[in-house]
C-alpha cells in the first residue's frame, strides 16, 4: 500500500524503493506523508476542452478531502476529450483514453483513484479504464453548465444551438442574431446544460453507485460542486485504506439494469447505450437489446429536460436530482445494490429531498410519457439492431414507408445536402452510409441536416437513417447505430436511391423493402475507411479491433475472457 507499492522493475526492489522515495523527497514530501495510502486524481483540464476548465479547482477540493482523511493525494494528467475540438470525432479517441487511463492507474502507485470527467466521452472512458484496472475508484463529474440568456429566453448548448442553426439555415435569422445567440449558448464552465450525453452518463454513473449522491446534477459553478469534490476525496481515502469496493463490485447486472431504466426515464442520450454497453462488457456483462425494449415498454419518462422536454439540468438539480428520479422509479429498481460511499441505493432514495418540482420530475403514476424515451429496432435493414430516441422524435413519422435518398459518405452528404437540384421531398428517408465505427469512427453525424430547400418550405423533421451516432443534445426522427454498419458489410451499404424503407415504431422494425435476389446482385457502396492514408499506429489498432455499436464500439481485446 502507498507510494512504495508497485515498484519500478530494476531487478532490485530495495534500490527501486530507495530511488522512488528520493525522487518523492525532491518534491517536498515528508516521510510521514509518504507513509500514507495514495489516492490518484486524474487531471483532465485542457485548453481544448471548455467543459473542463474548472477541473483545477475540483482537484484542489478533492485533495482537501483526501488529506483531511489521512491519505496522500497524487494528481496525474490524462487525455481530455473536448467534443467540439477533435477530429474526426471524440468517439474515435474514447478507447484510447480508456487504454491510457487504465495503464496509468495500473502503472503508478495508487491505492484508489478519483476520475474527474465530463465532456462527454471522458466519463465512459474513465469508467471502462477503472473496471479493467481493478483498483478502487470513484467518479467526479465536472457538472453541467448554467444556462445563458438571449432576448428573455434561456439558452443551453447544444440543443438550442441546433434550433437556432436550423433557423439560420432556413433564412429565419441573420448573421448578427446568430452571433448574439452564439455568445450566450455556453456561458459557464461545465458540460451541456441539457440531458445530453455528458449529463446522461453522469446520471447513470450516479445510479450505479460510482459517485457521491447528487454529483450528476450540481451545476458546475455552484459551491456544492466543490463540496461534492471534497466528499469525493473523503470517500476515495476510505477506498484506499479499505481496498474497496472495486468498480466491478458496483457495475453488476442489477446496477446496469437500474441504469438502463434511468436512461429511459430521463429521456437520455442514445450515445449512453453505446457507452453503457462498453462499460458492461468491461465487467464481463452483455446488454441485450431485446431486454432493453422490454424495459422501455414498462419504464415511464418522469423527467422533462431538453431536448425531449422543456427544462435544463440546473432545474433537475433544484428538483431533487437523481435521487428524486430514483424515488419515482423505486418500484422498478433493485435498491439493494451498493454504492461507492457505503449506503445502498435504497438508502440514497430514502434521503432524497421531500419536495420535488413536478414540472421537472413527474410521478411514476402521472408521467410525461408512459413508455421509455428510447427503443431498439430490428429488421432487414438492421439485423443486429438500431436505436431511435422516440422521445425526441415526431410521432406522426413513427409508422412510415419512405423513399431512400442516399448519401454514401460524410463528404457526399456535405456536398449535396443543400443542392437545389437534390431529388428529395419531406416524405423521403435520408440515408447516410459509411459513418459507423469502422468507416468514420462513429461521429455524431446521424442528425442529418434537413435539406435547405425543405427548410424553406417549413419542414422541421423527417426520417433520417445511418450507422452514425447523434449528439445527446439533438432531436428529431433519427434512426442511429444501424448494425452491422455499411463498412462491415451490413445491408445499409446496399441501399440505393429510390428504395423503399419501412419504419414501424409499434413493431420495433426497420426494413429494406427490396427482394433478396435484387440485393444479391448489388455491389456494396464504395467503402470509406477511417485509416485512410495512416495504416499505422492508433488508427491501425482502431481499424483492426473496433467492434460494432451493439458491442459498445470498444476494442475486442479489452473485454475479460469469457465475456458473452
Amino acid at each position: 500500500m502507498g507510494i512504495k507499492d508497485d515498484l519500478t522493475n530494476y531487478g532490485d526492489d530495495g534500490f527501486a524503493e530507495f530511488l522512488r522515495t528520493a525522487f518523492a523527497s525532491s518534491m517536498g514530501y515528508s516521510d510521514e506523508i509518504l507513509s500514507r495510502p495514495v489516492v490518484g486524481i486524474t487531471f483532465t483540464a485542457s485548453d481544448f476542452n471548455n467543459c473542463h476548465r474548472q477541473v483545477p479547482e475540483l482537484v484542489e477540493a478533492v485533495k482537501r478531502g483526501v488529506l483531511a482523511s489521512g491519505a496522500l493525494p497524487m494528481v496525474f494528467p490524462t487525455m481530455s476529450l473536448g467534443e467540439g475540438f477533435l477530429t474526426p470525432t471524440s468517439m474515435y479517441f474514447r478507447n484510447l483514453m480508456a487504454m491510457e487511463t487504465e495503464e496509468l492507474i495500473r502503472g503508478q502507485p495508487m491505492d484508489a483513484v478519483v476520475l474527474i470527467g465530463g465532456c462527454d466521452k471522458t466519463l465512459p472512458a474513465q469508467t471502462m479504464a477503472a473496471l479493467s484496472a481493478g483498483k478502487p475508484a470513484i467518479v467526479l463529474p465536472v457538472g453541467p453548465m448554467s444556462t445563458g440568456r438571449f432576448e428573455g429566453e434561456r439558452l443551453g448548448a447544444c440543443t438550442d444551438c441546433r434550433r437556432y442553426w436550423g433557423r439560420y439555415r432556413a433564412g429565419g435569422i441573420g448573421e448578427d442574431e446568430l452571433a448574439s445567440v452564439r455568445g450566450n449558448l455556453a456561458s459557464t464552465s461545465g458540460t451541456c446544460p441539457v440531458m445530453g450525453t455528458a449529463s446522461t452518463m453522469a446520471c447513470l454513473l450516479e445510479t450505479m453507485g460510482l459517485t457521491v449522491p447528487m454529483a450528476a446534477t450540481i451545476p458546475s459553478v455552484h459551491a456544492d460542486r466543490l463540496r461534492a469534490a471534497e466528499q469525493t476525496g473523503v470517500v476515495a481515502a476510505r477506498l484506499a485504506t479499505e481496498g474497496g469496493p472495486l468498480p466491478a463490485d458496483l457495475v453488476t447486472a442489477a446496477s446496469l439494469e437500474n441504469a438502463l431504466r434511468v436512461l429511459l426515464a430521463v429521456g437520455g442520450s442514445t450515445n449512453a447505450l453505446v457507452h453503457l454497453t462498453a462499460i458492461a462488457r468491461r465487467a464481463g456483462i452483455r446488454i441485450d437489446l431485446d431486454r432493453f425494449n422490454e424495459l422501455s415498454a414498462e419504464t415511464p419518462v418522469v423527467v422533462s429536460l431538453k431536448p425531449v422536454g422543456a427544462s435544463y439540468m440546473e432545474d433537475l438539480h433544484a428538483a431533487g436530482g437523481v435521487p428524486a428520479v430514483l424515488r419515482e422509479l423505486q418500484d422498478l429498481l433493485d435498491l439493494d445494490v451498493p454504492t461507492v460511499g457505503g449506503p445502498t441505493l435504497g438508502d440514497v432514495v430514502g434521503h432524497a429531498p421531500a419536495w420535488t418540482d413536478r414540472e421537472v420530475v413527474a410521478t411514476a403514476s402521472e408521467p410525461f410519457d408512459a413508455e421509455g424515451g428510447l427503443i431498439a429496432l430490428f429488421g432487414t435493414l438492421a439485423p443486429d439492431g438500431a436505436i431511435l430516441k422516440r422521445g425526441a422524435a415526431t410521432p406522426e413519422l413513427f409508422e412510415r414507408t419512405g423513399r431512400a435518398v442516399v448519401f454514401t459518405s460524410l463528404a457526399d452528404l456535405a456536398e449535396r445536402i443543400d443542392d437545389p437540384d437534390l431529388d428529395v421531398t419531406a416524405d423521403d428517408f435520408l440515408v447516410l452510409q459509411n459513418a459507423g465505427p469502422l468507416a468514420a469512427g462513429m461521429p455524431e453525424a446521424g442528425y442529418l441536416p434537413i435539406p435547405k430547400k425543405l427548410l424553406k418550405q417549413g419542414v422541421t423533421d423527417m426520417v433520417r437513417l445511418s450507422d452514425a451516432r447523434m449528439s445527446g443534445t439533438a432531436y428529431g426522427t433519427v434512426v442511429l447505430h444501424i448494425a452491422p454498419e455499411a463498412a462491415a458489410g451490413g445491408p445499409l451499404g446496399l441501399v440505393r436511391d429510390g428504395d423503399l424503407i419501412r419504419l414501424s415504431v409499434a413493431e420495433q422494425r426497420l426494413d429494406l423493402l427490396v427482394d433478396a435476389e435484387e440485393l444479391a446482385r448489388r455491389v456494396p457502396a464504395e467503402t470509406v475507411r477511417l485509416v485512410g492514408d495512416r495504416p499505422a499506429g492508433y488508427a491501425w489498432v482502431f481499424q483492426q479491433h473496433v467492434m460494432q455499436a451493439p458491442d459498445g464500439a470498444d476494442f475486442d481485446f479489452a473485454m475479460p475472457e469469457g465475456t458473452p
